[in-house]
């Protein structure tokens, strides 16, 4: 048994020789009282010295300006300080070696061999740092929130309790769900609501749970290894739920969300952790999640096709937005900021509505919202003659219930007549507009009808800016 003691301790012996010999490291460890026990070959190189001779001399005999005795005496490390060796300068840590609250020795240890090369490393650092600022800055561009409070345009009462809501909710990291029928403001709140937040410096993720293909949406949010599937990158990819670390994620259309997802998100929602595809390390991630629907999610959680736990899980703050026709009042007032809005964006200026126009749009129930509003604006800016009044004419007849080109309160408009690709996307447009309204916006109910995918359901949606 001692022979195998005595073998172990010989190749260890030998192991530290070999180690203080090949080491490009400037290492010396002293003893209780002072005297040097190790020295590394390039230290001895550099210090000009024998090694085997300076082993068991006092450290201050061999090291110019050293402090390892006094870190003997004070038992505290003294890490990257300077010291002249030689005419140099030198970056060196000192470190006492303690067992059982008693200082034994000290180990020593040279960081840089002159300043300069320490000054080097920092340029390099700094250099990295700039072009890291530049990424982050460039990233945070793309992920950020346009939106705030005061573009939640509004004199109604019921809208003005919701944004004083806005700023109490904004304060915390709890889950916000934002029901209400397409085109009311849910994206324009979710912005808010994080631009009000102590999050606002953070990204602001938004993820269309509906127009991303079920079979993709996963890795988007969740990320991927290297070659975790076929026709998965060779470089991998963050998801979305990382990207957004300590920011805010948006999922708009939450209730289009497959079963199997609501699994990973309700996990997410209570761990904060996420496991790319692929991967079998876990990472914490630090993020606040906004949800919004159009949808029942009543009704889907009684069908079966909405997690109840999940939904709990994402309406801890549950905010509800009227439709536009509960809240007339502010029909005026967006009326007259959205052309002012689109008249700055088109370079256009001196454009305003009749007082016969502005009543027709009182009287319309909008079952596109806002957004409906909006677009209807921007149509009827393309038509108004030279005196620049959007007037009865130049609204759609749903709206003026004017069926001829001359009404008694507006002035005469003749209207070119479009050409087929426009009358064409006309009627898709209008098409796509009357199936949603009847399968409840329900968008797979709609591209089914329609003969098309949901993805390509998007795209037209997209195109020809439908209120969905």
């Amino acid at each position: 048994m001692s022979k195998i003691v005595k073998y172990d301790e010989l190749d260890t012996n030998i192991m530290l020789d070999i180690f203080l010999n090949s080491t490009d490291e400037c290492i010396v460890i002293i003893n209780r009282h002072g005297f040097i026990e190790v020295l590394s070959k390039a230290y001895a190189e550099f210090l000009q010295v024998d090694r085997d001779e300076v082993i068991g001399k006092h450290v201050t005999d061999v090291i110019e300006n050293t402090r390892m005795h006094i870190v003997l005496e004070t038992g505290v490390s003294e890490i990257a300080d300077t010291q002249v060796i030689r005419g140099q300068n030198m970056i060196a840590s000192r470190i006492p070696i303690i067992r059982a609250g008693e200082v034994l020795g000290a180990l020593g240890r040279v960081l840089f061999k002159n300043v300069s090369d320490l000054k080097k490393l920092y340029q390099r650092i700094s250099n990295n740092e700039k072009e890291f600022g530049l990424y982050k800055s460039t990233f945070s561009d793309f992920y950020r929130a346009k939106y705030s409070l005061d573009d939640i345009i509004t004199s109604n009462p019921e809208m003005q309790r919701l944004k004083d809501m806005v700023k109490q909710v904004a304060r915390t990291n709890s889950s916000v769900l934002l029901q209400g029928e397409s085109g009311t403001g849910k994206e324009l709140f979710a912005h808010a609501v994080h631009q009000a937040s102590p999050r606002a410096n953070g990204p602001f993720v938004s993820v269309n749970c509906g127009a991303i293909p079920s079979e993709l949406l996963e890795s988007e949010l969740f990320g991927y290894e290297p070659g975790a599937f076929t026709g998965a990158s060779k470089k991998g990819k963050i998801g979305l739920l990382k990207v957004a670390d300590h920011g805010t994620v948006f999922l708009d259309e939450i209730g289009e969300l497959p079963i199997h997802l609501q699994v990973k998100i309700l996990r997410f929602l209570q761990e904060r952790e996420i496991k790319k595809i692929g991967s079998n390390t876990v990472e914490t991630v630090d993020v606040r999640i906004i949800a919004a629907t159009n949808r029942n999610l009543t009704e889907m959680m009684k069908e079966g096709s909405f997690r109840s736990d999940l939904f709990y899980r994402l309406s801890v703050v549950l905010l509800t937005i009227p439709p536009l026709r509960d809240r007339r009042e502010d029909i005026v007032v967006l009326t007259n900021f959205l052309i002012g809005k689109i008249c700055q964006r088109e370079r256009l200026t001196g454009y305003c509505i009749t007082n016969t126009a502005m009543r027709s749009l009182q009287k319309y129930d909008w079952p596109g919202n806002v957004r409906e509003l909006e677009n209807i604006l921007e149509s009827a800016i393309n038509f108004v003659a030279d005196d620049k009044l959007i007037c009865l004419e130049t609204l759609p007849i749903r709206i003026s219930g004017v069926k001829k080109t001359e009404s008694q309160n507006d002035r005469t408009i003749f209207r070119e007549i479009p050409d087929l690709k426009t009358s064409l996307e006309a009627y898709e447009r209008q098409l796509i507009m009357d199936v949603l309204d009847k399968c409840g916006n329900n968008k797979t109910k709609a591209a089914k009808i329609l003969g098309i995918s949901r993805t390509n359901l998007y795209e037209k949606i997209d195109k020809l800016d439908i209120y969905s």
